[in-house]
């Protein structure tokens, strides 16, 4: 599709911008760099109200990375592989290791490079200043610009100009999640609360899972998979707060047979000492016996309470499994979720609010291999769990449901929840 054909206010921040040529792929480079910096801003201007006492103390995060260093990661990475990658133009075939040029600045690997940061003892030296950051970022992003701006609009000249962008999206949904936990106020919508649909049925059928979204795959080359799928019924929607207290209700947090054993093992090493709820929940109302199963939750420093048909949401694959099993049910597969997605969307399927566990392990599709950057799917093939669907956490660019995400079964970061399968 040609960027003539392209309406920006309605591209910018849609999926169709990974067909886009140059012209309108700069305008979405610095429409995430811009979300990069309002989002930073978002976390000092919180820093020094807790300083001053105008405003509370942010929770702790020992094991995240600071959003000073995420923000700067992002101009980091995009000037590695693009401003100092030599072979840039070969796009996805390029070699992980490429002969690189010197950066604009000659510390930036040992501040910015995650494996650098990981091997050395210089890693814990002390970052610039925020203003010596957003300086960087803005000159990084100016040189990105120039770069692009000469290129020719075939998808190799482009490829690492759109895995930036995905990147830098990437940055901006971990400092969304990082704000959640540390109490940052941002004004996000909430997913709509849902009235209550009978789960869907859906015939026997082959089925090919493929990477959709056009011309771009951060994991390589795309492949597809045509699977059998065998009839199948899957809820309409996500579970709500309403179902899964029940399983709270039911005492699922304190019986081991609900859970797989690395499940289990997994609860009893969350803090506090005897979990009882997805962790941003501060109180729980009854489900059972004409209650409304209202939820009291922590959201961006607010306490909220929302009403039972809001979709449960952040919360482990360990506990989305726990509630199946619980309730006689099991998650769906990713080539079953992927089928009633793009099918059975007039007769009700709802998704969209809330990213979405599966049944799936990460595994590459026949014909797929590791692309420039192996960092980002390929050390969890095996052991993360696919995920699905699209939150309020994500860029609009992001929302087509082919995006494969993925995380380990313990992360309950994001802002995820679930839907079930009969078994």
């Amino acid at each position: 599709m040609s960027d003539s054909a392209l309406n920006p206010s309605s591209t910018l921040d849609s999926p169709a911008l990974w067909s886009a040529g140059g012209p309108m792929l700069s305008l979405g480079l610095m429409d995430a760099r811009n979300h990069t910096l309002s989002l930073l801003a978002r976390f000092e201007a919180a820093a020094e109200a807790a300083e001053t006492g105008r405003g509370p103390a942010l929770a702790p995060d020992a094991g995240a990375p600071t959003p000073l260093w995420l923000a700067g990661h992002a101009a980091w990475f995009a000037e590695y592989w693009i401003g100092r990658n030599t072979r840039r133009s070969l796009g996805v075939l390029c070699p992980p290791d490429p002969l690189r040029l010197p950066s604009l600045d000659a510390s930036a690997d040992r501040l910015w490079d995650p494996a650098w940061r990981r091997a050395s003892p210089a890693a814990q030296a002390t970052l610039p200043e925020p203003a010596a950051v957003r300086s960087w970022m803005l000159d990084t992003l100016e040189s990105t610009l120039e770069l692009l701006d000469r290129l020719p609009a075939d998808d190799a000249s482009l490829y690492f100009f759109r895995l930036a962008l995905f990147r830098e999206d990437l940055i901006g949904a971990q400092l969304v999640q990082l704000a959640q936990h540390q109490g940052v106020r941002l004004d996000l919508p909430w997913p709509e609360p849902m009235s209550p649909r009978e789960p869907l049925s859906l015939p026997a059928t082959r089925w090919t899972l493929s990477q959709r979204v056009a011309a771009f795959s951060p994991e390589g080359p795309p492949g597809e998979l045509t699977l059998a799928l065998p009839e199948f019924e899957i809820d309409a929607q996500p579970v709500s707060w309403a179902q899964y207290i029940e399983f709270v209700d039911d005492g699922g947090y304190e019986r081991p047979e609900c859970w797989q054993p690395e499940g289990w093992a997994w609860l009893q090493a969350q803090p506090p000492a005897r979990r009882q709820a997805p962790r941003q929940v501060l109180s729980l109302g009854v489900a059972r016996q004409g209650g409304s199963g209202a939820v009291l939750l922590q959201r961006f420093g607010q306490s909220i309470r929302l009403s039972g048909l809001h979709p449960v949401t952040q919360l482990s694959w360990w506990e989305a499994d726990a509630w199946c099993r619980w309730a006689g049910r099991r998650l769906p597969d990713e080539a079953e979720w992927d089928l009633a997605a793009r099918t059975l969307s007039r007769r009700g399927f709802r998704h969209g609010g809330v990213v979405e566990w599966t049944a799936s392990r990460l595994h590459p599709w026949p014909g797929a291999r590791s692309g420039p950057w192996a960092d980002y799917a390929w050390p969890l093939m095996g052991q993360a769990r696919v995920r699905r669907g699209h939150s309020p956490a994500h860029r609009a660019r992001l929302s087509d449901p082919a995006w494969r995400w993925f995380a380990l079964p313990g992360d309950d970061a994001d802002f995820v929840g679930f839907r079930s399968c009969a078994l």
